[in-house]
């Protein structure tokens, strides 16, 4: 039987559509899209690159509360609402995460659940 742990980080949309924040299935952990907002409010509002370093920050968090570290990071998502927000994402990507190397996979989407949010970013890790 396989053991689960849901990390949850107060956010709003947890609470209100049901899911957490991270799930560490055995050796893995899921972390759910992130974005620039923090107690209900989206921060760094049409700067993509500032944007992207907080959801770095709060995937990491998740990421961290499970017990792994940024090294253990094996695989990136980005969304983006706008094709001008790549170099930026990319940019913040290789500052955050360069070093690691993971995997990664940037998608342009329609839009995202507040329009003030320009990126949405998801991690999974692994502890090897």
């Amino acid at each position: 039987m396989r053991e689960e742990t849901r990390i949850f980080s107060g956010g709003v949309w947890e609470a209100k559509y049901g899911y957490a924040r991270a799930v560490v299935a055995g050796p893995r952990v899921v972390v759910s899209g992130c974005t620039a907002t923090v107690d209900s409010e989206v921060q760094h509002e049409g700067d993509a690159y500032l944007q992207a370093m907080m959801a770095f920050e709060i995937a990491l968090d998740a990421v961290e509360a499970a017990g792994l570290t940024r090294e253990d990071v094996v695989m990136v998502r980005y969304y983006l609402v706008d094709d001008s927000h790549y170099d930026a994402v990319g940019t913040a990507l290789s500052e955050v995460l360069g070093h690691v190397r993971p995997a990664c996979t940037g998608v342009k989407v329609a839009g995202l659940i507040d329009k003030r949010m320009l990126v949405e970013i998801e991690v999974e890790a692994f502890r090897g």
